[in-house]
């Protein structure tokens, strides 16, 4: 276990001898495909790092339609703005594919380590990166067409995963049929290539051109 958690980007400036307190209060965990990981409005005891698969996050609105919020790939920190403030996860996550977190018991990790510069310091990057994501979500949504929308998505993100395409129509805010229209007119342009659900860019400087 220490070599793995010496990988991971919070502890890699971790002693041994850190590392050997940190293995008493985290574990690894497994699930499967359609699996939950937690439900929105369950405290936040535990702070998970998804070390592998896609985990999707979500919120359901007042007739029971899926807002999907954001998809984690490894490794990253889930949620973990919960833990510090405690409170309760905003959302529900469920695995796209089968998966595996690693599980922190959050109330001696805040004790023992949370006042490590070097552990404070990569929080924040990561904290940081999801403040960015909401502003990419904002200004795309507010000045953005939809076919802008689409190239902006497939330039920034790794399509060789197996993301459905409702699921990205829900990301952008946009119905699947007008999801499939822009996604036909950027191939059409021959800036990308399409097998299923899977995209390849052909020519990234064109697709960028499209949203700058």
């Amino acid at each position: 276990m220490t070599s793995e958690l010496k990988e991971i980007f919070l502890f890699q400036e971790l002693s041994s001898e850190d590392l050997d307190k940190l293995k008493t209060i985290v574990k690894f965990k497994s699930y499967t495909k359609g699996e939950t990981l937690f439900y929105e409005g369950t405290p936040a005891k535990k702070l998970y790092i998804l070390m592998d698969g896609i985990l999707k996050a979500y919120k359901t609105d007042m007739k029971e339609n899926e807002i999907v919020l954001h998809y984690f790939y490894p490794t990253s920190l889930i949620a973990e703005v919960a833990n510090f403030q405690h409170i309760d996860f905003p959302a529900t996550t469920e695995f796209q594919t089968p998966g595996r977190v690693l599980e922190i018991e959050y109330d001696k990790f805040e004790e023992k380590f949370l006042k490590n510069p070097l552990i404070s310091f990569e929080i924040i990057k990561s904290l940081t990166l999801k403040i960015k994501y909401i502003e990419d979500i904002i200004t795309t949504r507010l000045s953005l067409d939809a076919t802008a929308r689409v190239a902006r998505f497939i330039y920034y993100n790794d399509l060789q995963q197996k993301i459905k395409q409702y699921e990205v129509a829900n990301i952008l805010g946009l119905t699947p049929e007008t999801l499939s229209r822009s996604l036909r007119k950027i191939k059409n342009l021959g800036l990308i290539s399409a097998e299923g659900t899977t995209f390849t860019i052909l020519n990234k400087s064109a697709l960028k051109e499209l949203f700058s």
